[in-house]
């Protein structure tokens, strides 16, 4: 069992950008792939990034791509999602998930662990 606890959501003005983190407690952390998906309202979860075990290799969204950093540190059991030029489209709750899977998976049904979600908001 993982237990996932994002922080570091909140409200920026467009342009801004926030760090999330996400950290993980039970077992051991490095043997997880981790993702991170985001809710807007009345919409479906969708992926933003994910990266493997190692940190080795990390995928974006299109969406994100260029914007956003997908990093972790295996010694601080911790993953974070940097964000930069935000966009009010950008506004969602977001969840980190971990898999074991050790390829880079992007649909929810590969995640294994949840968080809870932390909340982004982006005003205009």
């Amino acid at each position: 069992q993982v237990q996932l606890v994002e922080s570091g959501g909140g409200l920026v003005q467009a342009g801004g950008s926030l760090t999330l983190s996400c950290a993980a407690s039970g077992r051991t952390f490095n043997n997880y792939g981790m993702g991170w998906f985001r809710q807007a309202p009345g919409k479906e979860r969708e992926f933003v990034s994910a990266i493997t075990w190692s940190g080795g290799s990390t995928y974006y969204a299109d969406s994100v791509k260029g914007r956003f950093t997908n990093s972790r540190d295996n010694a601080k059991n911790t993953v974070y999602l940097q964000m930069n030029s935000l966009k009010p489209e950008d506004t969602a709750v977001y969840y980190c998930a971990a898999t074991t899977l050790v390829i880079v998976v992007v649909t929810t049904n590969e995640y294994d662990y949840w968080g809870q979600g932390t909340q982004v908001t982006v005003s205009s």
